[in-house]
């Protein structure tokens, strides 16, 4: 009876997120809750949570201060000169500028923000490719597999999840896959390069003179008013009459670098062409080797474990406010203007401990497991892990990362212990499939690339889901052979 409620929550889970019927929020208390109940045990809810809280309390820390360090840095302008000098080294060159766009979104995607990145790395290419009649699904498919592969930053979303609904240490999971993960954005980097030469034989090579002469109508240049902060707002400076777009840009799960808007969640985001403004307040030129070599620090304290990642995000957002902005009112504008994604993150991280208290308290994810495990062939058991990394690809491109780190990867990780086979092993495995799921039509970020790149999302599927889930085989195979996997 118990397997047969455990899937039956998952299902139920499952179903209502993909159907937005529900947030995942909402979905993540509440579903739980009533099966609970259902199997009797609703007097045990409350110990099930707060043990799951304190479980989950430093997974959520590390989230949180994660998105205001590169929030702030965002807004002071860390990213800026990297745009300048992409555009600068792409010229005309379309193979140039496909390598460009996924060294741009692969270097964005550092906040952990799928939206975030593919608003910066439009902005900045898509006037090349149109003034070269570049093909835009080239555009959209090279930047969403990069941040699909940067997508697996332990403040990105799945690995998040993953640590989240196994109880493990975010950084044990992912400092051992950087060899793969590495594997994985140079197959990118290829990837751009066999797809610009195709590019540059079909078009050939301009000028960047040539170019603009040969163009039709000038391109719009476009400005992210207020970065960081309020209602983003789209306006031509080319003459005419400005047009507006209102509404967030992405009421997001911020470092869901799953990159997934608002975990998975209920915005589409705003389909306005935008990048950031050059002349925006929040700039500190001033600061920009001290914010280059404050983040270099955080990213190399984090891979040699110098200190728990949420430590080390927690110094690194208040050593970023105090020196960058040392008026109060100024840190509070700041820490304001990422609110909403603190919120919405830290939020579905304790809401998941009301999903996994449960799915584990009351012994469900045992007979699950004990169930799956009969239904494997027996000489696949001791290869859950390459069995999760396979069923990571299709998986989380059908269902939200939600519902495959909370309802799939425990019961995963329950059959593969059965069988000697380690948690980290299966969390790890289970990130591979992340490439492909950045492109899923359950991924509201996607929604901003295509809207913004005006691109149909069923051309921009059919291009990328062979080359995302190429990507992420290499990865598999890359943790095989390092023997992470």
């Amino acid at each position: 009876m118990l397997t047969i409620l455990g899937f039956a929550m998952i299902a139920t889970f499952l179903v209502l997120i993909m159907l937005k019927k529900m947030s995942p929020i909402a979905a993540l208390v509440l579903i739980p809750a009533l099966f609970c109940v259902a199997v009797g045990q609703g007097a045990k809810l409350g110990d099930y949570v707060i043990e799951g809280v304190g479980n989950l309390a430093p997974t959520a820390a590390m989230l949180m201060f994660a998105i205001v360090y590169f929030g702030v840095m965002i807004d002071v302008g860390l990213f800026d000169p990297i745009v300048r000098g992409i555009l600068r080294f792409c010229k005309a060159d379309p193979m140039r500028i496909v390598v460009g766009t996924a060294v741009l979104a692969a270097i964005v995607s550092l906040d952990g923000d799928g939206s975030t990145t593919f608003m910066i790395t439009v902005s900045a290419m898509y006037p090349l490719y149109k003034r070269l009649k570049m093909s835009l699904v080239v555009m959209t498919g090279v930047a969403a597999t990069a941040n699909g592969v940067m997508n697996t930053l332990p403040w990105g979303g799945p690995t998040a999840r993953a640590a989240t609904a196994l109880k493990l240490d975010a950084g044990d999971i992912f400092v051992p896959m950087i060899p793969a993960l590495g594997v994985g954005l140079a197959a990118v980097l290829l990837l751009a390069v066999v797809l610009g030469r195709r590019e540059r034989k079909r078009l050939g090579m301009l000028t960047l003179d040539e170019a603009l002469a040969t163009g039709t109508a000038r391109e719009p240049e476009t400005v992210l008013v207020g970065a960081g902060g309020g209602n983003d707002r789209t306006r031509k400076n080319s003459g005419g009459a400005g047009t507006r777009t209102g509404g967030d840009a992405a009421q997001n799960a911020g470092p869901d670098v799953d990159g997934d808007i608002d975990a998975d969640g209920d915005e589409d985001g705003d389909e306005g062409f935008k990048g950031l403004d050059p002349n925006r307040a929040t700039l500190r030129p001033k600061l920009y080797w001290f914010n280059a070599g404050l983040t270099i620090a955080l990213l190399t304290a984090m891979i040699m474990e110098l200190m728990p990642i949420p430590v080390l995000f927690l110094l690194g957002a208040a050593l970023a406010l105090t020196v960058n902005f040392p008026h109060m009112p100024d840190q509070r504008a700041r820490i304001a203007a990422h609110a909403d994604n603190v919120l919405n993150v830290s939020g579905m991280v304790f809401a998941a401990a009301v999903f996994t208290g449960v799915l584990s308290g009351t012994g469900m994810v045992e007979h699950m497991a004990d169930w799956l495990v009969g239904a494997i062939p027996s000489g696949m058991g001791p290869h859950m892990a390459i069995v999760t990394g396979i069923l990571s690809i299709p998986l989380t491109y059908f269902m939200s990362n939600d519902g495959f780190y909370f309802g799939v990867v425990p019961v995963l990780a329950e059959a593969g212990a059965a069988h000697g086979v380690s948690p980290l092993e299966i969390a790890r495995a289970s990130l591979v499939g992340q490439p492909l799921h950045m492109s899923s039509p359950l991924v509201p970020a996607v929604y901003v690339l295509v809207g913004m790149a005006k691109v149909e999302f069923g051309d921009h599927t059919r291009f990328t889901v062979k080359w995302a889930a190429l990507t992420s085989l290499v990865i598999l195979c890359a943790g095989l052979l390092f023997g992470i996997i």
